[in-house]
């Protein structure tokens, strides 16, 4: 009987930081952050999906910038998925150079025991968009939580790959959202 109603039991849906507190963690300080949304034309959306190997939830993407003192803190994206069934959010920080900062995690849907502890999203910190960014690579996985893993690492990467072809141009020079 305890069985059936445990299995029967809804996932405890958690929504930990709203997009203000998480902007303001990821931007300590600053006095100005900045919203810009685009939509990726075919070319921008094959470019992300190719750099990333994931596929493009959305085509409207929205990156946030903080400045200090007109200085550049760094950017910010919110990747929205579906871990199995049920979605996850979390913010991505990136530095002005494309190093993961950060990622706070806004909210998790599917049961609770899945949510991606602090220390496997820790892992992610100063990383760029290369090769090892990956299960199996640079990240190891969480036991018991595979597919909140893939989840966060598929999400880092595809927000890598959106600051390369929204920030960054083939040189190197500031694309987009620079002042």
């Amino acid at each position: 009987m305890l069985l059936c109603l445990l299995a029967a039991a809804p996932a405890a849906a958690e929504v930990f930081l709203s997009q203000r507190e998480a902007l303001g963690l990821a931007f300590p300080g600053a006095d100005q952050i900045e919203k810009k949304s685009v939509v990726l034309d075919d070319a921008q959306a094959a470019a992300v999906e190719r750099l990333s190997g994931a596929k493009l939830e959305s085509r409207l993407v929205t990156l946030h910038q903080g400045y200090r003192g007109g200085e550049l803190l760094g950017y910010a994206l919110i990747d929205i998925h579906n871990v199995r069934t049920l979605p996850e959010a979390f913010l991505v920080v990136l530095s002005p150079d494309g190093r993961v900062a950060s990622l706070h995690m806004l909210a998790f849907y599917e049961p609770s025991e899945y949510k991606p502890p602090a220390r496997f999203l820790a892992q992610f910190g100063e990383r760029s968009l290369d090769a090892e960014l990956r299960l199996g690579g640079a990240i190891h996985g969480i036991a018991g939580s595979s597919l909140s893993a893939r989840a966060v690492t598929t999400g880092v990467r595809r927000s890598l790959a959106l600051y390369q072809v929204l920030v960054r141009d083939a040189s190197g020079a500031v694309a987009f959202g620079g002042r």
